[in-house]
């Protein structure tokens, strides 16, 4: 069975470049892929954000394995007794999820994968996880099967493949209701985010690329 993670860390202060040499030079993320431990790792890097995705295949893979190279670059998260490096960020939307390995497996090319972020407003928060929660579970529309988004405090990461593969979910969903708008739009999302400071932009934009790795690119 397939387990989708995704993480969040911080570098310290004029350590990026450091840490994203060790990071790209290690091979530890390839050397996952080829073994069949993951089906796809990608990380991403960002305003000294460093967020990592992956698809562990039938066990749990920790981000020290796939990114250990990088932890002596990184600042230590507060709110914990023990000292931790990464934020598992949540799971807030997805539009399918893996119902074995051979269904997650990709079918076709991947052109692109790609990492993206936003904010959203603090009091909106629990509004944007009703309603994507709602169209999840009631399976309300169809959308690409491998985009999902994570959440760590109010910043929202993004992964997504190109070009999109859309099917519906395998997975039944887990509410009878159809509470979900007939039209998306009334739902604004427009509302729901924090307006970029350079140029008032909402939503999500793309950030850049570190690595990614995926069965049947080696």
């Amino acid at each position: 069975m397939i387990i989708r993670m995704i993480f969040r860390a911080e570098w310290k202060q004029g350590q990026e470049a450091i840490g994203r040499e060790a990071l790209e030079r290690s091979g530890q993320a390839p050397k996952l892929v080829e073994r069949g431990k993951v089906m796809t790792a990608a990380a991403y890097s960002w305003r000294n954000n460093l967020f990592l995705y992956y698809e562990c295949m039938d066990c749990q893979v920790t981000p020290d394995e796939i990114a250990g190279s990088a932890v002596p670059f990184l600042k230590d998260w507060p709110g914990h007794s023990e000292p931790r490096k990464w934020i598992q960020m949540i799971d807030v939307f997805h539009f399918n999820e893996p119902a074995s390995n051979e269904h997650w497996l990709r079918k076709q090319t991947v052109e692109k994968r790609v990492g993206r972020v936003a904010h959203l407003k603090p009091e909106m928060i629990s509004s944007y996880i009703y309603y994507h929660y709602q169209l999840q579970e009631e399976r309300a529309f169809t959308g690409d099967k491998y985009e999902i988004i994570a959440m760590h405090e109010n910043l929202l990461f993004g992964y997504q493949e190109f070009p999109k593969v859309i099917e519906e979910p395998v997975m039944p969903g887990c509410l009878s209701t159809k509470g979900t708008p007939e039209n998306w739009n009334d739902s604004r999302m427009d509302l729901h985010f924090q307006p970029w400071e350079e140029n008032g932009y909402l939503y999500f934009k793309p950030i850049e690329t570190v690595f990614t790795y995926a069965i049947g690119d080696f």
